[in-house]
């Protein structure tokens, strides 16, 4: 046999009798705590080699040095792309690549990924040069650069930088949280 109204309202009233109106009807909640930059991540960690491992691009189609580069690891969130795109990660810390040969920049730029992952570093800035004053006037390091990057693991995206840090001559490399 179903309720009448009056009963449910009864029964309702009965379980709520003890509750009390808040005195403040805004609840305070507390910001969320930034991660700490001192954060090192634990563990024991081979130090890299001579990155034997990252292997180089062909030589064929060279990215020239005015080209805009882009790449995200699959799952990575459009929104976190557009951020890196902006430039709107603090770049804790840069390599640059001038001067370099290929194998001395191969082994720069694990060593420098792999340690900055390890500090705790999110976002860093690799200096590469548009190769203007290399031998074949292409940007040989740059074309490298961006298959080594897709090879470590520690690295989700990268992108050309803004005209401020370096342009087309520079990437920011977002790196593992």
């Amino acid at each position: 046999m179903p309720k009448n109204e009056d009963d449910e309202t009864r029964e309702f009233r009965a379980a709520v009798a003890d509750v009390r109106p808040l005195r403040s009807r805004r609840v305070p909640l507390e910001p969320p705590r930034p991660r700490s930059r001192s954060c090192v991540r634990e563990g024991p960690w081979p130090e890299p080699s001579s990155a034997p491992t990252l292997h180089d691009a062909p030589e064929g189609d060279m990215l020239g040095g005015d080209t805009y580069v882009i790449h995200a690891r699959p799952g990575v969130q459009r929104r976190v792309l557009q951020r890196l795109k902006r430039g709107q990660y603090s770049v804790e810390a840069h390599l640059d690549l001038h001067g370099h040969t290929r194998d001395q920049a191969r082994a720069a730029v694990a060593a420098f990924v792999h340690r900055q992952w390890r500090r705790g570093a999110r976002c860093v800035c690799i200096i590469h040069g548009k190769g203007h004053r290399s031998a074949q006037g292409r940007a040989v390091i740059k074309h490298h650069l961006t298959i080594w990057l897709r090879q470590l693991e520690e690295v989700t995206a990268f992108c050309s930088a803004l005209p401020k840090d370096g342009g087309t001559g520079a990437l920011y490399v977002l790196l593992k949280g």
